[in-house]
């Protein structure tokens, strides 16, 4: 049985790439019958899965150990040709939308497909490759910048993962400095996050006006293939949050303060849910992992077999290091038909939601495995989110397992989830807000970051914090740099999971089932085409947030917050 380390990675040569892939498309241009390209399009799809597959190899290996040198090179050369075969790509879509046989090839592989590949079509255009080239590039400064950090701490030198189980430190001090210490790495760098950040608005702006829109909000949202709503539904749908969670969150934040015995939470005390600790995980990594296969066994059979399946290929690297990349991440390894789980355990709570998390995303891209359509794989990225979000909640039966006051743990991450929620329309406001006015100076977005901070955080208090008072708190959301506009796709998400979780406290069986159905269908449909076949509400109509949060603020308001104290 071969695991990811037996993985064979051999950089693409980009002329024969190019070479291989416009011969195939003569031939489907020219081909006399439908079947004929269907039969192009499968040997199309084996090709982009080859130069996939090897990209995909080198974003894992070098996000693992960001200091090998041989990864960085490759992941630099796949930075410059990247757009080359996205170009193709473009040829590709081309040539599928303007065929003859259209009506045939869409009953063949389906509408999503099409609809894709119109948008797609939108997003590119040979003059913009040297603009796409450089902004993979600073894409990848911001994330080796961001590995770089270094941070004497208690006596070590840390990274950013692991300051965080200090800044959830019972002792208020320590806690403080520990956000500080985190804080610092950002201001101490402030002249290089906003130098990176000014570039990429500045290229994405570039591309769009040479691409005909507008500006970027237009291209961001047909990068992103979102078919079936805009930015006026997402205003409108933010809207609804500032209304429904807004108020709800700020009630949160100050059940919080009495429970931590404070007059008012500053910034650092907000990740300290409890006065006597947040809930930790009762063993270390190899306990949580032996831990998740049990779970995954009991949960069902399919899940049961995906997770047999990671484990014995070692498709996980859960642990934080020095020099490795931060956050997480599930990828996946198109000719291996391998889900990929990446993660940083620091031995905090959030190393379990990481893993249930990421495992959702892995689930679902295994069971849509064996589309024969890479668009197919993976659905659009806020459906993606439906998947992880909703196995954090499948997982609670569990979670006795990996805490010992489960119910606690509960708290924290149902109140997480819902506080989550205004922070996400944060994010979304001000990327808007940033490529509608692209000349903007770094100052003036660190100004905006605050204003809308403010509007829809209002309980947040950064207490002298100089970079965060002024607006610096995005400098660590990655998204921000390296997806823009995908986050959002979170929030959505959470309400679609929240969804879930009331109705399967009462059936269960049938609620993973809708939630199965999801996950084969992969994406084979547009987002709320998806969100139907789940059997959930959409998130934009009006009244949807409202009516969701309705059984999440019950459960929490019967909790006796005196039993965690």
């Amino acid at each position: 049985m071969q695991t990811f380390k037996d993985f064979i990675y051999k950089r693409p040569q980009m002329k024969e790439v190019e070479a291989n892939f416009n011969k195939l498309l003569t031939q489907f241009e020219l081909a006399p019958s439908v079947a004929a390209q269907d039969d192009l399009v499968k040997k199309i799809n084996a090709l982009r899965n080859d130069f996939e597959t090897m990209v995909t190899l080198v974003h894992i290996r070098h996000s693992i150990d960001t200091t090998d040198e041989y990864y960085e090179q490759e992941n630099d050369y796949l930075d410059e040709v990247t757009p080359l075969y996205e170009g193709l790509i473009n040829k590709y879509y081309q040539s599928l939308v303007t065929s003859k046989f259209r009506p045939e090839l869409e009953k063949r592989w389906g509408a999503q497909l099409f609809r894709i590949a119109d948008l797609r079509l939108k997003t590119f255009s040979p003059a913009i490759i040297p603009a796409l080239q450089s902004e993979n590039k600073l894409v990848s400064k911001y994330r080796k910048l961001r590995a770089s950090a270094k941070i004497m701490f208690e006596g070590e030198e840390r990274n950013l993962s692991q300051l965080e189980p200090f800044m959830e430190s019972t002792d208020r001090l320590l806690r403080q400095r520990a956000h500080q210490a985190f804080s610092d790495f950002f201001a101490a760098h402030e002249e290089e996050f906003d130098e990176i950040y000014d570039q990429l608005v500045k290229v994405r702006d570039g591309m769009a006006r040479q691409l005909g829109f507008t500006n970027f909000i237009e291209l961001g949202y047909a990068r992103l293939s979102r078919s079936d709503y805009n930015p006026e539904m997402v205003a409108g749908y933010r809207e609804q949050i500032l209304k429904a969670v807004v108020p709800a969150a700020t009630r949160l934040r100050q059940r919080q303060a009495k429970r931590l015995n404070l007059k008012s939470l500053k910034y650092y005390d907000e990740s300290l849910t409890f006065a006597s600790g947040n809930p930790l995980p009762k063993g270390g990594p190899d306990q949580i992992l032996q831990n998740a296969a049990r779970m995954y066994e009991e949960l069902s059979p399919e899940t049961g077999e995906f997770f047999r399946y990671m484990v014995d290929r070692e498709l996980m690297d859960l642990v934080t290091k020095q020099g490795k990349a931060g956050g997480g991440f599930c990828t996946y390894i198109n000719n291996y038909q391998a889900p990929f789980i990446f993660a940083n355990f620091n031995g905090s709570a959030g190393d379990v939601d990481v893993l249930t998390h990421e495992a959702g995303h892995a689930f679902q891209v295994y069971s849509s495995r064996n589309y024969k359509v890479p668009e197919y794989i993976w659905p659009t990225l806020e459906a993606c989110e439906i998947h992880s979000m909703s196995m954090e909640f499948f997982a609670w039966p569990w979670m006795n397992l990996f805490f010992a006051a489960e119910e606690k743990y509960k708290f924290a991450h149902l109140s997480n989830a819902l506080l989550f929620l205004a922070y996400g329309v944060t994010v979304d406001e001000f990327q808007h807000w940033v490529y509608a006015n692209p000349q903007a100076s770094p100052l003036e977005r660190k100004k905006k970051w605050r204003e809308i901070e403010m509007k829809y955080l209002p309980h947040r208090d950064y207490e002298d914090n100089a970079l965060l008072q002024a607006g610096g708190y995005w400098f660590r959301q990655g998204h921000i740099f390296s997806t823009p506009f995908y986050y959002i796709d979170y929030t959505l998400a959470q309400i679609c999971a929240f969804q879930f979780w009331a109705k399967y406290r009462n059936s269960p069986k049938q609620v993973f089932q809708d939630y199965l159905r999801l996950c084969k269908a992969g994406g084979s449909k547009s987002f709320l085409e998806l969100v139907e076949i789940a059997d959930l509400a959409n998130p934009f109509k009006d009244g949807t947030i409202q009516t969701t949060l309705q059984p999440v603020l019950e459960w929490l308001d019967r909790v006796d917050e005196e039993v965690f104290s």
